[in-house]
């Protein structure tokens, strides 16, 4: 391919491959960085791409970099939801009782507090009912949820410890 050929392929296919990738990924920054790094491509193939060839070879590695940037995004994205404490500590744990109690810390005040009541102290659902203004149906809702999060947050820290 020689340089008049890749002037030609820039005129003749930059707007379709531009479209194409906008269509596909929704993005325009995207779409306009996915058609540079593709003729940036193009341009260090020069001499191993035919001329006839450039408008398949655009589009072809058009969709692998869009593919490419978009699976990049997306993991950016995810991890950037990922609250950083949710899924490690950084203290090394020898007594049960600390793991517990920091898992008390991160659960809702209001299973914390029924938890505690019925498996620390003692109480029975109806005097937590009463002690907490909740009825007893909540205060077992609230209870199988408490234990849901600490179980699940347990789990986790086996991983780890």
């Amino acid at each position: 391919m020689t340089i008049d050929d890749y002037n030609n392929a820039v005129e003749k296919y930059a707007d379709n491959v531009y479209r194409f990738i906008l269509k596909n990924c929704r993005n325009e920054a995207i779409a306009q960085d996915v058609v540079q790094e593709s003729y940036e491509k193009l341009w260090v193939k020069l001499d191993n791409v035919e001329g006839v060839k450039a408008k398949s070879y655009l589009f072809t590695t058009a969709y692998h970099t869009m593919v490419d940037v978009l699976r990049k995004e997306k993991r950016i994205t995810d991890f950037d939801q990922v609250k950083e404490g949710m899924h490690y500590h950084t203290e090394q744990y020898s007594d049960l009782n600390e793991v517990l109690e920091q898992a008390l810390k991160l659960i809702p005040e209001i299973q914390r507090t029924v938890i505690l009541l019925r498996d620390y102290e003692g109480y029975s659902y109806d005097e937590i009912a009463k002690i907490t203004a909740l009825s007893e149906s909540q205060v077992k809702v609230y209870i199988y949820r408490g234990r849901i999060n600490l179980k699940n947050y347990l789990v986790k820290m086996e991983h780890i410890v």
